[in-house]
């Protein structure tokens, strides 16, 4: 090597050690106490790097403003040695950038008083470092195709800035691309000469391929005494993993999901085994630890909502292995009491002194067996029923009643799965009193027969669903790449008798994006489009009617509260004074939101929400002056929209989510469904935010979704979609 020129491999191992030496540093310097504290960093001269990557790679750092206006927050502390050190690191970072000339000008260090210290830094960055030249071998005895696909878009590029983590990936993706291609025992590596003088980069990238493999046999490593048998685990990663096929690591991850998907073991690795080179196959280990087949849980909740609030304890039993085989029974408690819309309409009295006759409080619960037969005739077939009996109380009505659900999930990829289901649903329904004709009451509200009496009336759905399922999300609470999309049909009535006759379209798509300097940013985008189509003259039952609203839904309205309303009253002598939701036929649900990462846990939020509930099925076509039809129309005055921003910060079940809405005042008020024309004045809305911030004067009767607040605010965990 002459004087204008070195490898960089000595380069690595010194950064090496400077990293390790960061971490010590760091432990040491964290605490000294009696240095000044740090109260500004500033490094000047970064014109092609940012400050903010280069403080990132340092220890010291400014104590941020929250933590000098706490008096029990610990300050960041000046500590000479680190400082020292953080300069040589800063130099090192630029020359992993291809900065080579990089140096340290000047570093200053200003006393702030008696117990503080101002910092600043000066640097000279000096030119980048270009990859002048790209030299790959070893992939001479492959395919034209397979070559092509190996160095395919690779980091590195030649007239490109050198930068040595571009050069690490790139290696990694090399081997990846040929392991995926079934060279098992792929190896890259390689160095780069970089010329100071010319300021450029000579990379050569060494590939040894190696023979190509196939799958070859699968070996199970278990427990000592194992109750899954070992024959079921290897059939599972087979639906993955095809002996005689080439190999492939993903092929090992898609394996590795099935069987952890079987849902009786802690913990599931897949891992190839030692390549017989004579045979040119590899072997599959599947290596598994056992959980416990039984498992009880128990807990509680509150829910909290300006429409509904509700306490409540939970309990679970589950089998995993009932009666052998796998079968799994779970058996499920729920038991509360809910009040509607708060607690202080419980002790509501009439002038009379009569009690609420609206039902605004009351117990509820709901116990549900649910049972599954994995490998129901063939490997990738499950047998699932279920039956419940639950008892609630919505703003509209109350109900008593049970449902039976059975059919089986086709699942033959852990991301894809098609449900077919048979479904009956008998309930006892009592609606909610009020101003509208007690003639049509049940039809409008809960959708009745015509003939029901006019407080309360049974009913029973039978249907089939077809539920299609494909879920390429990296994690299901906070995903920040792929996308979901799913398609929910229904058919009820004909046939499979029950009162009504009906079909549900529901498609559901959501897409995520994530950009930007170390990903700090997320792009989520939601679409769901529903109608619910019944024939002529006969509506459709409450309980199969679309509602929006809430915190996983249209965040400008609060749970349920975006959908076509009825009129009731809260005492008996009184006329009607407020408004509850009765569902609709038709749904249009848009979200798009901008996730911004702040720090390592804490997440901002900025979103655009957007959707409809119609009386009658979805339509595209032009206005209509008949308010059910209108209701419906996508580009229509009842579509709403509103826009917000939230917090969201990590923990180990998800992120807890913090959302403030505001609805814009775009369109109509929600359509009601009242026996008179005139709508009481007692029930217009009053168009503000919490009290505060409302429309001008004249402005409070008809804005878009009266009588519904303008703001609303969630608190709940996981990503709204």
């Amino acid at each position: 090597m002459d004087a204008a020129s070195f490898s960089l491999r000595p380069v690595f191992a010194i950064l090496s050690l400077l990293t390790l030496s960061a971490g010590c540093a760091h432990t040491q310097g964290a605490s000294h106490e009696g240095q000044p504290k740090v109260v500004a960093l500033d490094i000047k001269g970064t014109d092609q790097v940012k400050a903010s990557d280069i403080k990132e790679k340092i220890v010291t750092t400014k104590t941020p403003w929250w933590q000098r206006l706490n008096p029990f927050g610990k300050p960041s502390y000046f500590d000479p040695n680190t400082w020292q050190a953080d300069l040589k690191r800063i130099v090192r970072f630029y020359q992993a950038q291809g900065f080579y000339e990089a140096r340290v000008d000047d570093a200053k260090q200003e006393p702030r008083g008696e117990d503080a210290v101002a910092l600043e830094v000066t640097v000279h960055e000096g030119s980048p470092t270009l990859v002048t030249s790209l030299n790959v071998t070893g992939l001479e005895e492959l395919s034209e195709e397979h070559r092509a696909r190996a160095l395919e878009d690779l980091p590195i590029a030649q007239g490109a800035v050198f930068r040595e983590e571009q050069w690490a990936v790139t290696k990694e993706t090399v081997a990846q691309r040929l392991h995926e291609l079934g060279y098992a025992e792929a190896e890259v590596g390689g160095e780069v000469r970089v010329d100071l003088a010319t300021r450029g980069a000579t990379v050569d990238l060494r590939v040894q391929p190696g023979p190509r493999y196939r799958f070859g046999n699968i070996f199970v490593a278990t427990d000592a005494d194992p109750q899954v048998n070992p024959r079921r685990i290897i059939e599972q990663a087979q639906g993955s993993v095809k002996k005689g096929e080439w190999f492939s690591e993903s092929a090992l991850a898609d394996a590795q999901a099935r069987v952890f998907r079987m849902g009786v073991f802690g913990a599931v690795k897949v891992n190839r085994g030692a390549p017989d080179r004579e045979a040119r196959t590899v072997p599959v280990v599947v290596d598994v630890r056992e959980a416990p087949f039984r498992s009880v849980r128990a807990g509680g909740g509150i829910g909290l909502d300006a429409a509904r609030q509700e306490i409540r304890v939970l309990g679970e039993w589950t089998d995993r292995n009932f009666f052998g085989g796998l079968r799994k029974l779970t058996l499920t408690g729920r038991v509360g009491y809910a009040f509607i819309p708060n607690i202080t309409a419980a002790f509501d009295r009439g002038e009379d002194g009569a009690p609420n006759i609206s039902t605004p409080h009351g117990p509820i619960f709901q116990f549900s067996a649910q049972f599954e037969q994995p490998r129901f005739l063939a490997r990738d077939l499950r047998l699932q029923t279920s039956l419940t009996a639950e008892r609630g109380l919505e703003q509209a009505y109350n109900y008593i009643g049970g449902r039976l659900r059975g059919g089986v999930v086709w699942q033959p990829r852990p991301d894809f799965s098609i449900s077919p289901t048979y479904n009956l649903e008998l309930y006892n329904l009592n609606g909610q009193r009020g101003s509208v004709d007690q003639a049509t009451a049940p039809a409008l509200v809960l959708g009745c027969p015509a003939d029901s009496d006019r407080a309360e009336c049974n009913i029973s759905v039978s249907y089939l669903e077809q539920f299609i399922e494909l879920n390429r999300r990296d994690d299901p609470l906070a995903p920040r790449h792929g996308f979901y999309a799913s398609l929910s049909l229904q058919e009820g009535g004909g046939p499979l008798l029950g009162q009504y006759t009906f079909v549900r379209v529901l498609p559901d798509l959501r897409g995520y994006y994530t950009f930007g300097p170390k990903d700090r940013f997320t792009l989520a985008a939601r679409l769901r489009m529903g109608t619910l189509l019944t024939p002529a003259g006969q509506d459709s039952a409450i309980v199969n009617r679309f509602f929006l609203g809430g915190g996983a839904s249209m965040r400008g309205f609060n749970t349920r509260r975006l959908s076509p309303m009825s009129e009731v009253s809260s005492t008996s002598d009184q006329p009607a004074d407020r408004l509850v939701p009765i569902g609709g036929n038709s749904l249009l649900e848009t979200s798009v939101e901008l996730r911004v990462k702040l720090f390592s846990e804490l997440t901002l939020a900025l979103f655009h929400d957007s959707g409809l509930a119609g009386i009658g099925p979805l339509n595209f076509g032009p206005h209509k002056d008949d308010i059910r039809l209108e209701s419906g129309r996508v580009f229509g005055d009842h579509h709403y929209h509103a826009v917000g921003l939230g917090l969201r910060y990590a923990t180990i079940v998800g992120p807890i989510r913090v959302d403030i809405a505001r609805r814009l005042n775009i369109g109509q008020p929600l359509p009601i469904l009242r026996s008179t024309a005139d709508a009481p004045t007692a029930l217009g809305g009053l168009g503000d935010c919490f009290g505060l911030f409302g429309l001008k004067d004249g402005a409070t009767e008809n804005y878009a979704g009266s009588p519904e607040g303008l703001c609303t605010f969630f608190l709940s965990i996981g990503e709204a979609f």
